[in-house]
């Protein structure tokens, strides 16, 4: 099956227009409490966005992949895929208030920055009204780029009317987010109502209710949360663990990282409608060694870049206070060409539908990560969390790897073999 690159190109750049005025707020607002504040209250809004991070995988458990991938199958079934997947949402938003509570309550915070912590984070709550994953589904991908980045601008405006002095300011972060959020939903849902919509019976309704019975999404959602376990719990453990200063530290690293990963994360985004359309025969072809070798090859030259950058970089986003964090982004920058691997793979087998088998990697993934987090944070605070970073990220693509091995013996028709260079 071959991916027609133009039409490729051109949904990057609608999701990507809007991504991109997202990452520039997001840079903008950390330079905003880096430069004016210091790195005690950019630690602790890292925090907070960090806690806000899980909400939404903890809200959509396994719904918004399986939801899109619905959506990309039977795109006539729309209404009744959207009714069904909204009303678990909601109800889950309302469980997840209590675990941001005691998250809270245990992070090793001043008490007015605990209370600030929970509210930043249950105002992300209202991440359960967006049809974000619809307008993903239905690759409606330019919406999806504009309205992200409506967040992320209300938090950076509201901070720049407020000016309050010291921790004060973080409340203008809380304002803007529930703005933003509330603003982000006003639009998907303007949108939702002009698209037609008609009633589903037979075979597909009965598909539909299948795909989203909770014996499946859980699997999904599972799989997801560890994923996102595997790739964030760094900072949450740091929340609990040590100090706002080493939090800020490894936040100024890991959003130099970020923005240095934000064009590969939009190609899987755009990519996943299209791998869940995929017949079991095309499976195979995506895991060759010319697919995954230059992902690879490209992993390592940003890799370079970055660590031969480092001081200038930090110094410019974040200010001399911040060189301190100079070692730890030449660890994690060693994460982008194990990255590039590990969310090419993990995101083309969710889109196949290898739910469970997505979930034992990630799982895996997780553990590794927590258990070394347990063992070196106390010791080395931020660095060993960047250490363990590298490790737990080789752990995470081994097990993928053996995952895409037995891709092949899905697809007995196909002529082609899983390349061992590929998948080793």
């Amino acid at each position: 099956m071959k991916i027609p690159f133009r039409g490729l190109f051109t949904n990057l750049l609608r999701l990507g227009s809007g991504e991109l005025l997202s990452r520039l707020c997001g840079i903008a607002t950390a330079l905003l409490l880096g430069h004016r504040y210091g790195v005690v209250i950019l630690g602790v809004y890292a925090l907070a966005q960090g806690l806000n991070q899980y909400v939404q995988p903890l809200i959509d458990f396994g719904l918004r992949q399986v939801g899109a991938r619905l959506l990309a199958l039977y795109p006539h079934a729309a209404s009744e895929i959207v009714g069904r997947v909204q009303r678990r949402r909601l109800g889950t938003a309302l469980l997840v208030l209590p675990l941001i509570a005691i998250y809270a309550a245990f992070a090793a915070l001043p008490g007015e920055m605990k209370i600030f912590l929970f509210a930043f984070s249950a105002v992300g709550a209202l991440y359960a009204i967006s049809l974000d994953w619809v307008a993903w589904g239905q690759e409606r991908l330019y919406l999806l780029g504009l309205a992200r980045f409506v967040v992320p601008l209300s938090i950076l405006v509201f901070l720049m009317i407020g000016r309050s002095p010291g921790q004060r300011v973080l409340w203008w972060a809380v304002a803007g987010n529930a703005f933003g959020y509330l603003l982000q939903g006003a639009i998907f849902w303007t949108w939702w109502r002009r698209q037609p919509s008609r009633p589903v019976y037979g075979e597909t309704l009965d598909a539909v209710r299948e795909s989203l019975a909770w014996r499946r999404t859980r699997i999904m959602g599972l799989a997801w949360l560890c994923n996102l376990a595997f790739n964030t719990i760094d900072v949450l453990m740091l929340g609990l663990m040590s100090n706002p200063e080493q939090i800020g530290l490894y936040g100024a690293a890991y959003r130099v990282l970020n923005q240095v990963l934000v064009t590969y994360y939009l190609l899987t985004q755009v990519l996943y409608p299209r791998f869940a359309r995929h017949g079991v025969e095309d499976r195979a072809r995506m895991l060759r060694a010319s697919i995954l070798l230059p992902l690879l090859g490209v992993g390592i030259l940003l890799a370079v870049v970055v660590s031969v950058s480092r001081r200038m970089v930090l110094t410019i986003m974040f200010g001399h206070q911040f060189l301190a964090a100079c070692p730890l982004l030449i660890l994690l920058a060693w994460s982008i060409p194990l990255d590039f691997m590990t969310s090419y793979l993990s995101n083309a087998f969710i889109a196949w539908g290898m739910e469970k088998k997505i979930l034992l990697c990630t799982g895996i993934g997780a553990a590794s990560n927590i258990v070394l987090n347990l063992a070196l944070i106390p010791r080395y605070g931020a660095r060993g969390a960047a250490i363990n970073t590298l490790l737990s990220y080789a752990i995470f693509l081994t097990t993928l790897c053996f995952v895409g091995r037995t891709v092949k013996q899905t697809a007995p028709g196909t002529q082609l073999q899983m390349d061992p260079v590929g998948c080793p």
